[in-house]
């Protein structure tokens, strides 16, 4: 199955990202709350709404209507996720003694990169577009569930974690994404596997990025309202 050879190229990597300063600080507290309100600037503003229309253009391109409907499903998913991470972030924000998010935020630039990747992905095929897609869901929810597992009592974060938990039934979404990935596998020829598997490295790899940015205090202000 090729989500077995995805999982070896992903591991590493998720590895790193477990351990990133960003998601350890979340868990035992000592994260900066300016670095959380970049998380949630940065994500919200531009990653999820890309990741959002890149599932529309596979969407699209699908050639079987179960998997248009995933992936349909998945866009509203996220959009709707997008504005509940925000809800939650505003009503967590005084208790936490949380920054107020930028209202005119700027990309980082792995950010834009991240999010261009998306776009460029789904645009070029289908198998692309699947290849560079699945790393958020898979590691979505290999994150959100090794934080609240592994969260230290009394962490002054666990209310967010709690709240950015996406719930038990997100498990079936990361499982049909991957029965997909298995499916389109065995069905290409090995130029389209690799373009699946080659676009998840690099996936994989904008991960990591996106913790390295959201952790970095000493890049330029957010935008406009950044505190």
């Amino acid at each position: 199955m090729l989500r077995r050879e995805l999982a070896e190229i992903c591991e590493p990597v998720l590895r790193q990202v477990l351990d990133h300063p960003f998601w350890s600080g979340l868990r035992d507290g000592t994260l900066p709350p300016a670095a959380l309100a970049r998380f949630v600037g940065q994500d919200t503003a531009f990653l999820l709404p890309a990741y959002a229309r890149a599932l529309a253009r596979c969407a699209a391109a699908a050639t079987e209507d179960a998997d248009t409907l995933l992936f349909g499903q998945s866009v509203v998913g996220t959009l709707e996720a997008r504005d509940g991470l925000r809800a939650a972030y505003a009503a967590l924000a005084g208790g936490l003694r949380l920054p107020e998010p930028a209202t005119d935020p700027v990309a980082e630039p792995a950010v834009a990169a991240h999010a261009a990747f998306f776009t460029d992905s789904a645009e070029s095929s289908f198998e692309a577009g699947l290849g560079a897609l699945l790393p958020m869901v898979w590691f979505n929810a290999k994150v959100t569930d090794h934080l609240r597992d592994n969260a230290v009592p009394g962490s002054r974060y666990l209310p967010w974690i709690a709240a950015y938990h996406p719930g038990e039934s997100y498990g079936y979404a990361v499982e049909a994404f991957l029965s997909l990935a298995d499916r389109v596998g065995a069905q290409s020829p090995p130029r389209l596997r690799r373009v699946i598997t080659d676009h998840f490295s690099r996936g994989v790899r904008h991960e990591l990025a996106f913790a390295d940015c959201c952790a970095d205090l000493t890049a330029r202000p957010a935008g406009k309202g950044a505190r």
